[in-house]
């Protein structure tokens, strides 16, 4: 059997036998660790052989995560990287120096540990943790950032006990899991602060601000806010890059910074990464300033990095933006107002677990829309959308899947028009596999 079968019939085997968040939701989680403490058990508790990061927050994980890996590659570190969920291909969640975990990885895993699967019947992100935590120790990687799946005290990864842990912000999203408030919600995501060790918070909140301070002090654990210590202003732009002048509050020194991370929302996730870079220079780990702010140009290419205002097309501008729930969707419409084009198209669908009204209020009613839905079966049905978007003044037509959506829109675009893909990790990733095979 070829490489590439093998490898696929694995991955249909794990989507099929194992409950997954992303395809059926709330069903596949399981409210406790057991699963994964009795999988890394079994193989030896990988997690404690290795340095590692562990982030969590509501939006900002990925493209902190990824920068933070830019950052330590950069600096010369081996450096293991997982996040979730991926796009095209089941791979990208686990990298180390921004490769994809090798195929032949993902099978021997699952033929070897098949039995394991059969007697803990473990979640599909459990064993994608398990798979990670594994691959990290055998390649003894330096340090390994790990993104939580959702929320932080009862996620997955919480059995790694890290050197440093890092909250990028609190907004409302998955309330049915985590809580209807932002306190409680900010509690949940608290759950990551372990005993002694230090942890940022990326925004201050004053609803979410004393949860994270009390957590600290109930663990003994230095906290920092990233908003205290440094200050940005965004100077010039273009398509694929921001650059700002940055002030160290604490030092009093100045610096430029570009960056690849093109959307502005970027600017509260940067003072999170360089706060947690100069932390882990503390740490131990040699990383100059200057050098710091140099990997942040490259993060994409250095470490695999997609769907966060990803302008894949200039003629037309075809822009990429997994933002799910409404303020991330805010953040970025409102970035998409300041696109200039002839005619502006916004191809978009949604999870049913959203708060879709509230979503769509952010968006402009001058817009021409394509409604869709991913291949999952926790996608909220086009037809739905339609009519809720309608509601909403809303304008467009509807698809049963992404790709017949942008088959139907893709000739229809000049070379002055813009189209911007968003509402979902799943939509923008199908997105992006069509738009490839395309020649976009």
């Amino acid at each position: 059997m070829d490489l590439h079968k093998e490898y696929t019939n694995v991955i249909n085997y794990l989507y099929d036998r194992l409950p997954m968040f992303s395809r059926i939701g709330k069903a596949a989680i399981k409210n406790d660790l057991s699963n994964t403490i009795k999988l890394c058990n079994s193989l030896g508790n990988p997690q404690n052989k290795f340095k590692s990061i562990h982030i969590a927050g509501t939006n900002g994980k990925g493209s902190t995560s990824h920068a933070l890996a830019a950052i330590l590659q950069n600096a010369g570190y081996k450096t293991g990287l997982y996040t979730s969920p991926h796009l095209i291909d089941f791979r990208e969640r686990i990298r180390i120096n921004g490769a994809m975990v090798a195929r032949e990885v993902v099978i021997e895993f699952v033929e070897k540990y098949k039995y394991l699967i059969e007697e803990i019947n473990p979640s599909f992100f459990e064993i994608t943790v398990a798979i990670a935590f594994l691959e990290f120790a055998n390649q003894k990687v330096d340090i390994a950032i790990i993104e939580t799946g959702l929320g932080g005290r009862l996620d997955s990864t919480n059995i790694i006990t890290p050197i440093l842990s890092v909250i990028t912000n609190i907004s409302y999203d998955h309330q049915d899991l985590l809580g209807n408030t932002l306190t409680q919600i900010a509690t949940e995501k608290a759950g990551i602060i372990k005993p002694g060790i230090p942890v940022v918070i990326g925004e201050r909140d004053s609803e979410t601000e004393t949860v994270f301070l009390a957590k600290a002090l109930q663990e003994k654990s230095p906290i920092y806010f990233a908003e205290s210590i440094w200050d940005m202003q965004l100077v010039d732009k273009t398509d694929n890059h921001q650059i700002y002048n940055v002030h160290n509050l604490n030092t009093n020194k100045n610096y430029v910074l570009k960056t690849d991370l093109a959307g502005n929302y970027q600017i509260h996730n940067l003072k999170t990464i360089l706060s947690s870079s100069e932390l882990l220079g503390n740490l131990g780990f040699k990383l100059e300033i200057e050098k710091s702010i140099q990997a942040l140009e490259t993060i994409k290419t250095t470490t695999g990095l997609m769907g966060r205002w990803d302008c894949i097309s200039n003629n037309p501008t075809i822009i990429c933006d997994v933002a799910h729930n409404a303020s991330g969707l805010k953040e970025v419409l409102q970035q998409w107002e300041n696109i200039h084009a002839a005619k502006k198209y916004i191809l978009v669908g949604f999870v049913k677990d959203k708060d879709v009204e509230l979503a769509l209020s952010n968006f402009p009613t001058d817009n021409t829309y394509y409604f869709c839905n991913a291949n999952i079966p926790r996608a909220l049905p086009a037809q739905e959308l339609y009519e809720i978007a309608q509601k909403n003044g809303l304008k467009g037509s509807f698809f049963q899947t992404v790709e017949s959506a942008l088959v139907s829109l893709l000739p229809l675009l000049s070379k002055e028009d813009a189209l911007l893909i968003t509402g979902s990790f799943f939509i923008v990733g199908e997105a992006l596999d069509v738009l490839k095979k395309r020649d976009y």
